[in-house]
């Protein structure tokens, strides 16, 4: 046996059980796999002189994490403006971006992410506030749920864009006043895209050195992989020169977007492309929306928010969704749909439980799921649907006295329900814990945290929203570890420490499951490894 790696005096996590293995050191063999466990005189008996051999002195190494709902492409892209997530109120914004224009050259674009709708203060959302800043400076300032967007009116000018629109996405509207004139506020990608359009574009080696930079910040997290939730743009072939030139550093599962509009040709198209790929990514599975986002009023609510709003669907013909899910069922490809509002989650749930009764066993995911009634809850085990959800949405965006505009929106009933992911594993249901990078931060021990402590990772000193939705260290884990290898159909050979698994594997300075939740996110990394191959590693080790 050709061994690619050894790792001595390492005390291994079984998230299975959430013991350690009696066993103190591994092997791995030449086509990445889990060769061999034992003591270390054993396994060092197995090096040869091509063997990366690394004594870890007692550290913990767990499954190497994987974040369950993340955007590579888009994140990189998006991340590489102006960061508006630490603005508290709207005089913070408009100090950020004064001091950005400054920065620029006459008639440079002004990129800015990560915007919180609650620096308005129950205010309407729009560019207004901003326009003494960006006079005559094209701007595109997208809100931190990347469904909607601010644009100035420069960019508004440039873009063509003077009234409403129509579009195929149902939720999607340049939102105008009585008048008829464009506020600057675009809900959904349709609408965004008008303004992105005419936007200048980052040439193709400096996409590809951001992705490349993004996964390998990602990796000194402890991340082995990640369930791309899209495949728009050039984020196939860039995956594919990373992948060929050994620069990939996460295994990627590729979920490729299905849009209102898609015709038999374009689902045809998507089952096809299943199972395309590389060494480390792979096309798998389907992408689809059933609503918006609570936050900008696109949601799909079965009661009208306190505006009035999210009352409708994402398709502008439910039907559509439901005759295309049961298509790509009977063809055997799983969909991962993005469904918060509580309408939205009941219609996923009835779609595949229609798809179901032809047969088969595809597991479908519901990606989000921010609010649901007590009914829905066991329908996600008794139809095989896993809930993918992201808890530090819930812990940044939200407060525990329902002041935050999510809850304002939907009144304190259904703000109570919010992020139910006790409640859903309670259940039956298997739940994937991610970050929806880049709307959230990635590393995933703050991910875990997340999940145990519920309260904002900015200040910890303020109450947990729903602590009794509270995951425990051990359920956190398996959040990152075993339950994307199930989502995945993987459970054979991930996510596990196991002979014959994948040697994708993290290694903390400590133990996650001990570790105080307010204190995790900063337990060292020590190594990352992927596929036997060493990602990361700290100066320390």
């Amino acid at each position: 046996m050709r061994t690619r790696l050894v790792l001595l005096s390492a005390r291994l996590l079984d998230p299975g059980t959430g013991a350690f293995l009696p066993e103190t050191a591994l092997a791995v063999s030449g086509d990445g796999r889990i060769a061999a466990l034992g003591d270390d005189r054993e396994i060092r008996a197995l090096a040869g002189p091509a063997t990366t051999v690394v004594d870890l002195k007692g550290a913990v190494v767990t499954p190497g994490l994987v974040d369950g709902h993340v955007h590579p492409v888009t994140g990189a892209e998006l991340t590489h403006g102006l960061d508006l997530s630490y603005c508290a109120d709207l005089d913070d914004v408009r100090e950020a971006l004064a001091r950005e224009v400054r920065t620029l050259e006459r008639g440079a674009w002004l990129f800015g992410w990560g915007l919180d709708p609650n620096v308005f203060g129950g205010r309407p959302l729009g560019i207004a506030p901003f326009d003494a800043v960006l006079d005559g400076v094209p701007a595109f300032l997208l809100l931190f749920d990347a469904h909607s967007a601010l644009a100035s009116r420069r960019a508004l000018e440039l873009a063509g864009v003077d009234g409403p629109r129509t579009f195929d996405q149902a939720s999607a509207e340049v939102v105008c006043d009585s008048d008829g004139r464009p506020t600057g506020l675009l809900q959904e990608d349709a609408a965004c895209e008008l303004v992105e359009r005419v936007a200048p574009k980052p040439t193709r080696e400096e996409s590809r050195e951001r992705l490349a930079a993004a996964l390998r910040s990602m990796a000194a997290t402890g991340l082995t992989g990640g369930h791309a939730m899209d495949a728009n743009g050039d984020s196939l072939a860039l995956y594919g020169e990373l992948d060929a030139a050994g620069e990939l550093p996460l295994r990627l599962r590729v979920a490729p977007w299905c849009q209102p509009g898609t015709d038999a040709d374009g689902v045809r198209e998507l089952i096809e492309r299943q199972g395309t790929g590389g060494e480390l990514w792979r096309v798998a599975g389907v992408k689809l929306f059933m609503d918006g986002t609570i936050d900008n009023g696109t949601a799909w609510l079965e009661r009208p928010d306190c505006h009035g709003e999210s009352t409708h669907a994402f398709w502008p013909d439910p039907e559509a969704y439901t005759r295309i899910v049961g298509e790509l069922h009977r063809a055997g490809v799983p969909t991962a749909t993005h469904a918060i509002g509580d309408a939205a989650v009941r219609h996923v749930l009835d779609s595949v439980e229609k798809a179901r009764a032809s047969g088969g066993g595809v597991r479908h995911r519901v990606e989000h799921i921010e609010t649901v009634p007590d009914d829905t809850l066991r329908r996600f085990a008794e139809l095989g649907v896993l809930a993918s959800m992201q808890p530090t949405h819930c812990c940044d965006f939200t407060r525990a006295d329902h002041t935050d505009n999510w809850s304002r929106r939907l009144g304190e009933e259904r703000a109570s329900r919010a992020w139910r992911c006790r409640d859903l594993l309670d259940s039956g249901t298997t739940v994937v814990l991610g970050s929806d990078w880049p709307i959230a931060p990635f590393p995933p021990l703050g991910v875990m945290a997340g999940a145990r402590h519920r309260r904002p990772s900015r200040d910890l000193g303020q109450a947990p929203h729903g602590p009794e939705q509270a995951l425990t260290p051990l359920e956190a884990l398996r959040g990152l570890t075993t339950a994307p290898a199930y989502a995945a159909g993987e459970e054979h050979e991930a996510g596990r420490i196991a002979l014959g698994h994948r040697a994708d594997l993290a290694v903390f300075g400590g133990d996650p499951l001990t570790t105080e939740a307010t204190e995790l996110p900063d337990l060292p990394v020590l190594l990352t490894v992927l596929d036997g191959r060493i990602t990361h590693r700290a100066a320390s080790v």
